[in-house]
């Protein structure tokens, strides 16, 4: 099994305009501001998962964060047996839901995140345990939130055992008590020096995205590609084994049709969008594992608004605004992006507005020629 450390997964950026908290934990291996291969970045989110199975044996129920921890949490379940559940939690607007349960991610851009709670009292009647699944933990208020509103709305939680499983671990001693007397224990893959990451961007000074939301016009050229099924849809709960096969089969019947569409010596990014990491980073690996094209990187679009820096060693060197594929009267944020031969999207949206999709064609136009390629496979987002 691999060993990571903080020079493995840790760079330090600063939030644009964001006074909770001013340093972001950039993780270059995790597929979401940086590309990396999809084979790597799924390395070490199942090295973690393979760390939780060891020790908490038949967790039945992985709960993960939106919108950076999604394919996380994902492989972290695929490591639990194919009958786990997987559920993550989300800022999307998903209709036929009976019960949502809100709570506060207090640092972040957009403070309120929900779950859906649905099938909560089901599942909890077969796992022994509940493992939360985080990018990084810097005071674990996020997980004590939703904690405490599991517990308000479901008695039988007392006896269950909560896990604060995270790739990065910046706790200090006194959030770990926190934690404790919580009744949650931490777990994580590498654990950070206790140093005030803020103090070290006190002389950086960050320009914001460059916004390019006007930049398109009918010229944006890009192919769709028919999804052979639905994307099965991780916000209302999925047993595990279903959702990796069913990407598995989909990822798959998509390279069938890239084939006859793409040269096989390309350098090819698949981009994920917001909330939908995990398919993007399946595809990806598929591509790597049939050695389909020269090289194959994987990240996505996110909410985060990221301050952008040219100097050495700072991680975000260039950041474009563009509209949301599930709002367009939202904001989302790519990142450092290169010259591809081809950019397959992948995106679980349902939308049918073409403001983000020619957003992207045209930050391509920018770095060259390049095919562009959607699959969108829906489900109800």
């Amino acid at each position: 099994m691999l060993e990571y450390t903080a020079k493995h997964t840790l760079r330090i950026a600063k939030r644009h305009k964001n006074t909770k908290r001013t340093y972001l934990l950039v993780n270059p291996l995790q597929a979401k501001h940086i590309p990396v291969s999809p084979t790597a970045s799924l390395n070490m989110m199942r090295c973690l998962g393979e760390n939780l199975a060891q020790k908490y044996l038949n967790t039945k129920l992985v709960i993960g964060f939106a919108e950076t921890a999604t394919a996380i949490g994902a492989a972290v379940a695929g490591s639990l047996g194919g009958d786990c559940i997987y559920i993550h939690t989300t800022r999307e607007e998903i209709p036929n839901v009976n019960n949502w349960l809100y709570f506060l991610e207090e640092h972040s851009h957009g403070v309120e995140q929900k779950i859906c709670g649905d099938n909560i009292q089901e599942w909890l009647q077969n796992t022994p345990q509940i493992i939360f699944v985080d990018d990084e933990l810097s005071t674990g208020k996020t997980i004590i939130n939703i904690v405490d509103q599991l517990r308000r709305q479901y008695p039988a939680l007392e006896g269950t055992r909560m896990i604060a499983a995270s790739i990065m671990n910046h706790l200090t001693p006194e959030n770990i008590e926190r934690l404790t007397a919580a009744g949650i224990i931490s777990e994580y893959l590498v654990k950070l020096p206790n140093v005030d990451y803020s103090a070290e961007l006190l002389d950086i000074e960050t320009t914001p995205a460059k916004d390019i939301t006007g930049a398109q016009n009918s010229s944006n050229k890009y192919s769709v590609l028919l999804s052979s099924e639905p994307f099965m849809n991780p916000r209302l709960g999925v047993y595990i084994g279903q959702y990796e096969e069913s990407c598995s089969r989909i990822m798959k019947n998509a390279i069938v049709e890239l084939t006859d569409l793409i040269q096989p010596d390309s350098n090819i990014l698949v981009l994920g969008t917001e909330e939908c990491m995990y398919p993007a980073l399946i595809l990806g690996e598929e591509l790597e594992r049939q050695s389909f094209a020269r090289s194959v990187v994987c990240h996505s679009t996110t909410r985060s608004p990221i301050g952008i820096c040219n100097r050495d060693g700072y991680p975000i060197t260039e950041g474009y605004m563009l509209h949301s594929f599930y709002d367009m009267n939202r904001e989302t944020y790519l990142y450092e992006l290169n010259h591809y031969n081809a950019v397959i999207v992948v995106s679980d949206t349902l939308n049918t507005e073409e403001a983000a999709i020619y957003d992207v064609a045209a930050l391509l136009q920018s770095y060259g020629d390049s095919q562009l390629f959607f699959l969108r496979g829906g489900c109800h987002v």
